[in-house]
């Protein structure tokens, strides 16, 4: 692969069953078990945020085939001494085809995502990371918080 014919771009309404099926992948990658069909939730959740710019997705492609996304949710909620504005960016739907691992295209994402945030003024980020991906975000400077918890009402 030569990095020169990836381009990278901003994901528009007409990626969405790239964006659906690259994050299947990625949830499979981190070993999720697939309970339910996700397939048009996520594609109600692309079309709608997509459009109202709530969430922004950074896609590597070659000779038109996507081969790597990226995406943040922008939120907020009630400031705190660490992020006195309340706004956060939720990191999610970094994934990579594996045969273009270990190339950079996920480093490349990842900045095109955090100079999206800081460009909205979002300065921190949150995500959750497979073992996999926690590297690349500890290399770029992103800190552990050991204080995430998740409830599920059944």
């Amino acid at each position: 692969m030569e990095k020169q014919n990836i381009v990278y771009r901003k994901a528009e309404q007409s990626d969405i069953p790239h964006l659906v099926e690259l994050r299947k992948l990625q949830l499979h990658d981190e070993g999720a078990e697939a309970t339910c069909d996700i397939t048009q939730s996520l594609s109600n959740f692309f079309t709608w945020n997509l459009a109202n710019g709530a969430f922004v997705s950074w896609l590597a492609v070659i000779d038109d085939k996507v081969i790597a996304t990226s995406g943040i949710t922008f939120t907020e909620k009630p400031p705190y001494y660490n992020n006195p504005t309340g706004r956060i960016g939720i990191l999610s739907n970094m994934y990579t085809a594996p045969e273009y691992r270990r190339c950079g295209i996920a480093k490349k994402l990842l900045e095109l995502i955090v100079d999206e945030a800081r460009e909205r003024g979002y300065e921190v980020i949150q995500l959750t990371a497979s073992d996999d991906g926690a590297l690349l975000y500890e290399n770029f400077g992103f800190e552990r918080n050991s204080n995430f918890f998740q409830y599920k009402q059944d």
